[in-house]
């Protein structure tokens, strides 16, 4: 008896099921992104667009499309890439813990936010809030005019 052949087909066989498996899941987090685009309002095939999710994304959380350069430089995107996860919870009514399970086990988090009762409640982003014309912003001040 061969051992070492019975050995290559059960790994193949394991690895085979592993692949498959891995699939699975990036089709459910896919589905579950095309769901949250759809609740947002945005057109559901952005999410399987490698660049345009994430400038879609951007849009959803109500920051400016610039944002896009900072998800794109090393090391600085680890840090965006969590602020941006924050705010897809915030905008959908989420806490903080939300936040921590759509970085640590997006898939199942973003099912759950996707197919679940999640409500789009509108940009999460402080400038989306406020339509840009904050008051207290000290660059979006205009000169005082005379109240006539």
């Amino acid at each position: 008896m061969d051992y070492n052949s019975e050995y290559s087909a059960v790994g193949a066989g394991i690895g085979a099921g592993m692949v498959f498996f891995w699939l699975a899941i990036v089709v459910l987090v896919y589905a579950s992104l095309w769901k949250i685009f759809v609740k947002a309002g945005k057109p559901g095939w952005a999410a399987i667009i490698p660049i345009y999710n994430l400038i879609v994304l951007i849009e959803i959380v109500g920051k400016p499309t610039i944002w896009i350069l900072w998800l794109i430089i090393p090391c600085v995107n680890f840090v965006f890439c969590i602020w941006l996860m924050n705010l897809l919870s915030k905008s959908f009514g989420k806490t903080e813990g939300y936040t921590v399970g759509l970085i640590m086990l997006p898939m199942v988090f973003y099912p759950l936010l996707g197919f679940g009762n999640a409500k789009y409640l509108g940009p999460s982003a402080a400038e989306a809030r406020n339509g840009f014309n904050n008051p207290n912003d000290p660059f979006n001040q205009f000169p005082n005019t005379p109240n006539t």
